[in-house]
Formats: structure tokens, C-alpha cells, sequence
């Protein structure tokens, strides 16, 4: 029903930036909510942010507020990824996810995309 392409990721210095692109196609609900995820090895998957298309609204986990910012691009049906002052612990594969529900949890998000890497080094 719905296909998700990240791109954007790499290695980046300490305290530098990255965007992440998420690109979506195929039907997709109106009131659909897309999400960022991370999983660094050997660690289980983890929650970063998420917005709800129809209106912008976003929340963000505790690990990334100030830091990093999730905005929309409706033309180009694509979610972005604003990291800043990236920290080593960032370092992880991440994930795009899109569901019809408003969760902090990956099992509340029906679609994935393939990720992309993202390493911090100091």
C-alpha cells in the first residue's frame, strides 16, 4: 500500500549536521502519522520523533528535543529529518515509519522503510 526510500545518511563529526529524507508513495491515509525510528547495534529499536501529515504536529523523544526537528514537504510527499549537533550516541540506523495512529511504539506503524545509516564520530 505504501512505500518508504530514506536517504541522507553518513558520517558526520560530533556537533555537525545531517538531513534525513523519507519519501513516500502508493496510497497513504489522509490523517496518517510518520515516524522516526533508530536501532544502533546491538541495541533495540528506538523512538525519535513523529508528525501527523494533516497538520504539522510533531513530538519528539526526550533524547533528540532541541536537537533534532521532523518537517513535511506535501509537494514532494516526503518527511525530513533535521538533525543538529549530533553526538557519537546518535549514531544508528534510521528508519522511517508510517501508520494511521499517533504511537511511540514501532509495533503501532504498519509500513518501513529500508534505512539508512547514520555514524557520529568524535
Amino acid at each position: 500500500q505504501v512505500q518508504l526510500v530514506e536517504s541522507g545518511g553518513g558520517l558526520v563529526q560530533a556537533g555537525g549536521s545531517l538531513r534525513l529524507s523519507c519519501a513516500a508513495s502508493g496510497r497513504t491515509f489522509g490523517n496518517a502519522v510518520m515516524a522516526w525510528f533508530r536501532q544502533a547495534p546491538g541495541k533495540e529499536r528506538e523512538f525519535v520523533g513523529m508528525i501527523r501529515w494533516s497538520i504539522g504536529t510533531t513530538y519528539y523523544a526526550d533524547s533528540v528535543k532541541g536537537r533534532f526537528t521532523i518537517s513535511r514537504d506535501n509537494a514532494k510527499t516526503t518527511v525530513y529529518l533535521q538533525m543538529n549537533s549530533l553526538k557519537p550516541e546518535d549514531t544508528a540506523v534510521y528508519y522511517c515509519a508510517a501508520g494511521r495512529g499517533w504511537s511511540f511504539s514501532g509495533s503501532g506503524y504498519d509500513y518501513w522503510g529500508q534505512g539508512t545509516q547514520v555514524t557520529v564520530s568524535s
